[in-house]
C-alpha cells in the first residue's frame, strides 16, 4: 500500500511540474520575429538615406547563391559600395524586469572586403524613410569585417543618449555560410553571446562596459606594510660553507694528457698539460634557500569601495524598442539577412537555430558545389587570358620581324643606288 501512495505521489508531482513548465512557458512571449516570407515588404520600410548622394543601396528577396532551403528567402544587400538600410515597426516594448533575447542569422556570401553586418534596436519615433546612420539607436550587434586586421563583433549599448561599445574584444564568423548571433540581456544585467546557439562569451554590464563607474578601486594611498614579507624563499642561515670549498680550483690540468714524444724540454721549455674544467668546481658559494616561515604572500594593493559609484537598478533597461533596423555599409554588397527574432526566451531562440541548422549540411554542399563552379569559370578566364596574352605576343612578335626585314630592304636599296651612283661617277 505504501508502495502504491509512493508512485501516486510521484506521478502528481511529475503532473504538478509538467503543469508549472507550460505555464512558465505561456507566459514567454515573441515580440518580434522574421523569417521575411510572403507579405515582408508590408512590414518593412526602405530608407532613402543617402538617395539624393547617389550612394543608397538596396535590398532584393533571396535565398541567395547557396541555402539549405531555396524556399527559405532573406533580404540581401544588393549594390556594391553604398549604405544599405531598411527598418520595421514593431510592437513596443520594455525589457525591464525581463530577460532580452537579440537574435538574427546572417550569410556573407560575397568578398565583403569592408563592411558591417550588424542590426540595431531603436527607440523613440524613427522616420523609416530617413533611418541611416545618424539615426539613435539602442542597442547595435553584429558583425563588422575590415581586410584581414578588422572581424569585430559589436555590442553597443546606448544610456542616458550615450554608445558604449563593449570593452571585450570578440571576434566573429567570416566564412560564407549561414551563423546566427544571439544575444541575451538579463534582469541582474549579465549577459551571454553566442554564436550559432554556443555561448561565446558572457559577463555583466558593470564590469564589461564603461557606463557606470567601477564599484571598486584600488586605494591610491596604500603602502606595502613596514614589516611585510613578501620572500618566499630564504637563505638557510643553519647552512655552513664546507671547509676547503673555497680552494677547489676552477680548472685542473688534464689527466689523459701525455707529453710528446719529440718534446724537448731546453728547446720547447717545460711540458705542462692542458687545462680542462674541474668537475668538482661548483662555483661560489651560496647557501641553500627555504621556505620563509615568515611569508606573507606577494603584498597588492587593496581594494575599497569607489566613492564615485552610484548604482542604477535599471541599468540594464533600454529604452522602449519600437523598431529594428538594419543599417550597413559595404564595399562588396551580397550579405544575406534571415531569421531576425526578438523576443525573452532562451529556449526558443535556441530551437529556431537548430531548426534552421537541420539543413546545415545541405548548405555547405551547395556551397562547396558553387565554389567548385567558380573556381572552374575562374581557370577558364585565366586559360582565356593567358592564350589571348600569348596571341598578342605572336602578333607583336610577327609585326616585329616585318618591320625589320622592310628595313633592311631599304637599307639594300638604299645601298645598291649609292654604289651605283659611285661607278658611274667613275666612268
Amino acid at each position: 500500500m505504501a508502495h502504491k501512495q509512493k508512485q501516486l505521489l510521484f506521478a502528481n508531482l511529475v503532473t504538478i511540474v509538467a503543469i508549472f513548465l507550460l505555464i512558465c512557458s505561456s507566459f514567454a512571449e515573441i515580440i518580434f520575429e522574421e523569417r521575411f516570407e510572403d507579405g515582408w515588404q508590408s512590414r518593412w520600410v526602405r530608407s532613402d538615406w543617402k538617395r539624393s548622394e547617389g550612394k543608397a543601396g538596396s535590398f532584393k528577396h533571396t535565398a541567395g547563391k547557396w541555402n539549405g532551403d531555396p524556399d527559405d528567402k532573406g533580404i540581401q544587400t544588393a549594390i556594391d559600395a553604398r549604405h544599405s538600410a531598411i527598418s520595421a515597426k514593431i510592437p513596443e516594448f520594455s525589457n525591464k524586469n525581463r530577460t532580452l533575447v537579440v537574435q538574427y542569422s546572417i550569410r556573407l556570401e560575397q568578398d565583403i572586403e569592408c563592411g558591417g553586418g550588424y542590426i540595431k534596436l531603436l527607440s523613440g519615433y524613427v522616420n523609416q524613410k530617413k533611418f541611416g546612420g545618424d539615426t539613435p539607436y539602442s542597442l547595435m550587434f553584429g558583425p563588422d569585417i575590415c581586410g584581414t586586421q578588422t572581424k569585430k563583433l559589436h555590442v553597443i549599448l546606448s544610456y542616458q543618449g550615450q554608445n558604449y561599445p563593449i570593452k571585450k574584444d570578440l571576434q566573429c564568423e567570416t566564412d560564407k555560410l549561414t551563423h546566427f548571433y544571439t544575444f541575451i540581456l538579463r534582469p541582474d544585467a549579465t549577459y551571454s553571446i553566442l554564436i550559432d546557439g554556443r555561448e561565446r562569451d558572457s559577463g555583466s554590464m558593470y564590469t564589461d562596459w564603461d557606463i557606470l563607474p567601477p564599484r571598486k578601486i584600488k586605494q591610491a594611498t596604500a603602502k606595502k606594510p613596514a614589516d611585510w614579507d613578501d620572500r618566499e624563499y630564504i637563505e638557510d642561515p643553519n647552512d655552513v660553507k664546507p671547509e676547503g670549498y673555497d680552494s677547489i680550483p676552477r680548472e685542473i690540468p688534464d689527466p689523459k694528457a701525455k707529453k710528446p714524444a719529440d718534446w724537448d724540454e731546453e728547446e720547447d721549455g717545460i711540458w705542462k698539460a692542458a687545462k680542462i674544467p674541474n668537475p668538482a668546481y661548483k662555483g661560489p658559494w651560496k647557501r641553500k634557500k627555504i621556505k620563509n616561515p615568515n611569508y606573507k604572500g606577494k603584498w597588492k594593493i587593496p581594494w575599497i569601495d569607489n566613492p564615485d559609484f552610484e548604482d542604477d537598478p535599471d541599468l540594464y533597461v533600454l529604452k522602449p524598442i519600437k523598431y529594428v533596423g538594419i543599417e550597413v555599409w559595404q564595399v562588396k554588397a551580397g550579405s544575406v539577412y534571415d531569421n531576425i527574432l526578438i523576443c525573452d526566451d532562451p529556449e526558443y531562440a535556441k530551437k529556431v537555430v537548430e531548426e534552421v541548422f537541420s539543413n546545415r549540411e545541405i548548405e555547405k554542399e551547395a556551397f562547396e558545389e558553387a565554389e567548385k563552379v567558380r573556381k572552374a569559370k575562374e581557370d577558364e578566364e585565366a586559360q582565356r587570358a593567358r592564350e589571348e596574352g600569348e596571341k598578342r605576343r605572336r602578333e607583336r612578335g610577327h609585326d616585329r620581324r616585318y618591320r625589320d626585314k622592310e628595313h633592311y630592304k631599304d637599307r639594300y636599296r638604299k645601298h645598291r643606288h649609292d654604289y651605283m651612283d659611285d661607278y658611274h661617277d667613275e666612268l
